[in-house]
């Protein structure tokens, strides 16, 4: 702590009026950041003063108390900023209200052209007091916007203008109120080079000028700007509309990577300058806005995130740069730690700057250059002397830098991992094959000519010619990278070859070719690369998923894909927060579910190909992974249904299938069927809206791809029946209706979402169906071998591989006998109806005796090694699941001796 008497400012204006120490004395007692302005304001007012003279003095009094209060140790950061804020806001809306008046009184109300209705100027503040952080004696950076052209409404002996023209002179005349100085000062310095097209622009600009300068010439560094725009004087409908067109601008709906680059130069452009200033003047040296490790350093740590992905998560979009850095850590984007010290570091260099213009009220940003200035700032920091204030402000930058060059330093440059853009260009160059050719072979390709082909038609694509050259440059860079990180996936793993890992990265590198901020974001993180090229060698069918959803790039960043636990309740509350964030956006409520779907899809792909996880654990994920989708979006789908009678449908959705039977893989269908348990007359209609609705929300193919394929074949009377039944027609139907290729279907059945007391009176009625009594000598056998016999004929395989599937003594053969055994028993053994899958149920009826105990374990061992082979041949890419049967003739054999001792009979015969 220390005395506010060491501030020059602070003994003039305590000096100039024997009043003014009672009222710092009285005002020093309070906490500023909420104090009623409105009642300071009238009482600076009281003798007469006008507007600009009491809100001059207010600000004096204002600034001097929070001086006093600092420096006592009573206010802190956070206080002094948004005391600070709070006034700035307060005197651009007291002067408006006034400025406004007196031009409406000469001129008429300005009246929108279009829309017929009065008009109110949109004063927008940016910069700090955009953020809520201004600093004690800053400018303020503002821009003026009006909704529309036309006229002014001029009664008798008043002057009409055009709107241009009234809101100009308002603009003009707000800034003399805020910024003149008088016998009082000043209240704000304004600064409007901010606008549309600079200080060469207009001063005030209808919102589709400002619309149509967004988009037409809006740079990168007004991206950066914009953020920060804040509305403090308007209508609320303008202001929406404004933000409507400020909001595309700045935040891009996809990842934009090219924004590192982009502030990257402009900060290059911004030292080059404090530098060129501390040459001049090298007592100006030690910036703690502009210099090396500064504030604008972690404001740009803080933008940059927000650029990049404030798009996609309007978390953030947050103004103060306080705020953003705390929801970066909360969304793991830097580490807890890191950013505790950059909010450490933003607050030690924000008090020392707000200490700097203590001295004298004035807007500097750089150390004093007489020694006892400086003395006296190090013990307004509550230090000793002056070595110790610099080495703790040397000991912050140095971190800061440091933070700041591990994000934007440039990639291109140096660094045995980064990116190399302008090296061994004969990789890029079509018509030297010979030197391609050279290159492969030194790498150590195994096949440099069929590599040289590849890259050949790569470079001659039809969708690589018109590539802008910065884009061509970065893909030259990223395949000169990739080859030697092929040869070495390749000595890593003992599956896939270098030819076709080459193909795959090369087919998902022409796929992104042409976005340049899915390039910028391998080049600036060239460690993403190498993951990339791992999981392409790795699995054919990942590098085509990548390839169509290449914004699960971003996951591939940090260490979260292979770490993230897969957690149901947590996706399906961050499902209900993101689906919250735009209601009535269909389309963007779709994108979401299919942008979180693919992401999770995506963390289980890359902790699969890790051999993190079991074909069975992954099953199990990826059917509660749908399970949450399923819920979420009729949850979402409802709330579209405009004529929906309750707030909550009474509604569920049963599983059938892969999914029934927890087995889903990463391209199944979705088997199911609609249930409604509603006496309400109009149920009926409603509920088909709502399995209509969801059907498409699911299938639909947007810019994000696509849900799921969805199957309701299996629902009563199939395809003829009706799409959603109710409980008690469905109960009816099972009992005396269904076939028993029904019944088996619903062995493998089970509740996914919706109404929990349906999911409950399905089970019972799916138990009390597959316990009835089916006598020994009855048609169940019969009607399973038919039915079996029907599906081979449809699906004949006339290869010589085996199908793990469909071939006799394969996965449906297995499948078969389980529902066979259940349908057959569970009136004996009522435990066998529990959906706990084929293995667990085959174990559980050679422990009844039903089947031999030594058959059973190997028809078990054999499925489970099936679902493994599919799997793999899967991730390969291939749709067809068919192997040399001498690779599983063991299991087959094993598996049609349990068919032959159950059915007696040979389906085939």
């Amino acid at each position: 702590m220390s005395s506010p008497s060491v501030s020059r400012f602070y003994q003039r204006w305590l000096s100039a009026a024997p009043d003014r120490a009672a009222k710092a004395d009285e005002l020093a007692q309070l906490s500023l950041a909420q104090i009623d302005l409105v009642h300071y304001l009238q009482k600076e007012a009281e003798n007469g003063l006008p507007l600009v003279r009491s809100m001059r003095r207010l600000r004096n009094l204002l600034v001097c108390t929070l001086i006093r209060r600092d420096l006592e140790g009573k206010a802190n950061l956070a206080e002094v900023v948004e005391t600070m804020t709070r006034f700035a806001d307060f005197a651009i809306q007291q002067h408006m209200a006034e400025l406004h008046a007196e031009m409406v009184a000469a001129h008429g109300q300005p009246i929108g052209r279009d829309s017929g209705t009065p008009q109110e100027m949109l004063v927008l503040a940016m910069g700090k007091q955009g953020g809520g952080e201004l600093n004690v004696s800053s400018d303020i950076d503002l821009i003026f916007v009006y909704p529309e052209d036309g006229d002014t409404a001029a009664g008798p002996g008043q002057r009409s203008l055009s709107n241009h023209e009234f809101f100009v002179r308002l603009g003009k005349k707000l800034i003399a109120a805020l910024s003149e100085i008088t016998e009082d000062g000043y209240t704000f310095r304004v600064d409007m080079a901010l606008r549309p097209n600079g200080n060469s622009g207009p001063l005030a600009a209808s919102m589709g000028m400002v619309e149509n300068y967004l988009i037409v010439q809006g740079r990168e560094w007004e991206r950066y700007a914009w953020v920060k725009a804040r509305a403090v004087t308007g209508r609320a409908e303008d202001i929406a509309a404004l933000d409507g067109i400020v909001r595309p601008f700045c935040f891009r709906r996809y990842l934009d990577f090219g924004v590192i680059d982009a502030i990257r130069n402009m900060h290059a452009q911004i030292r080059a300058e404090v530098n060129r200033q501390e040459r001049l003047h090298p007592d100006r040296s030690n910036n703690v806005k502009l210099g090396r490790g500064g504030i604008r350093e972690i404001e740009f740590l803080a933008q940059v995130f927000q650029l990049i992905r404030g798009g996609r998560d309007a978390a953030l979009r947050d103004r103060s740069t306080r705020t953003t850095l705390r929801i970066i850590a909360e969304k793991g984007l830097l580490s807890h730690a890191i950013v505790y010290q950059l909010l450490a570091s933003y607050t030690f260099l924000r008090n020392l700057e707000h200490r700097l213009q203590y001295l004298d009220d004035a807007q500097t940003h750089t150390l004093p250059a007489n020694d006892a200035d400086r003395q006296t700032v190090a013990e307004m920091m509550g230090l000793p002397d002056v070595a110790t204030l610099l080495a703790q402000l040397d000991a912050h930058r140095q971190f800061v830098a440091g933070q700041f060059d591990e994000m934007f330093s440039d990639k291109t440059e140096t660094g045995e991992n980064d990116i190399e853009l302008q090296s061994s260009n004969e990789c890029a160059d079509p018509d030297n094959r010979e030197a391609m050719v050279a290159r492969f072979s030194a790498l150590g390709f195994d096949d440099p000519e069929g590599g040289t082909k590849r890259l050949i038609a790569t470079w001659q694509a039809p969708r690589l010619q018109s590539l802008p050259e910065a884009s061509r440059n970065r893909l030259q860079g990223l395949i000169n990278t990739a080859l030697p990180l092929i040869v070495q996936a390749a000595a890593e793993s003992s599956g896939g070859n270098q030819l076709a890992t080459l193909g795959r990265l090369l087919d998902f590198l022409e796929a992104i070719a042409r976005r340049s901020a899915y390039l910028s974001l391998l080049t600036e993180y060239p460690h993403t690369l190498a993951r990339v090229i791992r999981m392409v060698h790795a699995s054919g069918w990942a590098a085509q998923f990548l390839s169509q959803h290449p914004i699960l790039l971003d996951e591939l960043l940090d260490d979260r894909v292979r770490n993230a636990v897969f957690d149901p309740v947590a996706l399906a509350a961050d499902i209900d927060k993101q689906l919250a964030a735009c209601p009535g956006d269909t389309e963007r409520q779709m994108d979401i579910l299919r942008e979180i779907h693919h992401a999770q899809l995506f963390h289980l792909l890359a902790q699969d190909l890790a051999g993190d996880l079991t074909v069975e654990k992954l099953a199990d994920y990826l059917s509660a992974l749908a399970d949450t989708i399923v819920a979420a979006t009729i949850k979402a789908v409802w709330q579209t249904v405009a004529t929906r009678h309750r707030e909550v449908p009474l509604f569920t959705v049963i599983a059938y299938g892969k999914l029934g039977g927890k087995e889903l893989g990463y391209v199944s269908d979705l088997d199911v069927i609609f249930l409604y348990d509603d006496p309400d007359q109009d149920a009926p209609a409603q509920y088909a809206k709502l399995a209509q609705r969801f059907i498409t929300w699911m299938t639909s193919h947007t810019s994000a791809g696509i849900l799921f394929d969805i199957d309701t074949a299996l629902r009563p009377d199939g395809a003829s029946g009706m799409l959603v039944s109710s409980v008690s027609s469905f109960e009816k139907y099972q009992s005396n209706s269904a076939w028993v290729w029904e019944h088996q279907a619903l062995t493998r059945a089970r509740y996914c979402a919706g109404d929990l007391a349906i999911g409950q009176r399905f089970e019972q009625i799916r138990e009390a169906v597959l316990r009835k009594e089916r006598p020994a000598d009855g048609p169940l056998r019969q009607e399973v071998l038919a039915m079996r016999k029907r599906m081979i004929d449809a699906k004949p395989n006339t290869s010589a591989l085996f199908d793990l599937k469909q071939d006799r003594g394969g996965m449906i053969d297995i499948e078969f006998i389980v529902q066979f055994l259940v349908l057959q028993h569970a009136a004996a053994y009522p435990q066998l109806t529990a959906n706990f899958g084929n293995i667990a149920l085959l174990h559980m009826c050679a422990d009844l005796g039903l089947i031999d105990t030594g058959l059973a374990a190997s028809v078990a061992d054999a499925y489970r090694k099936y679902r493994k082979l599919q799997h793999q041949l899967r991730l390969q890419g291939q749709d067809l699941a068919r192997i040399d049967p001498a690779l599983v003739e063991a299991h087959a054999a094993h598996v049609r001796a349990l068919w032959q001792a159950i059915f007696g009979a040979d389906v085939a015969s």
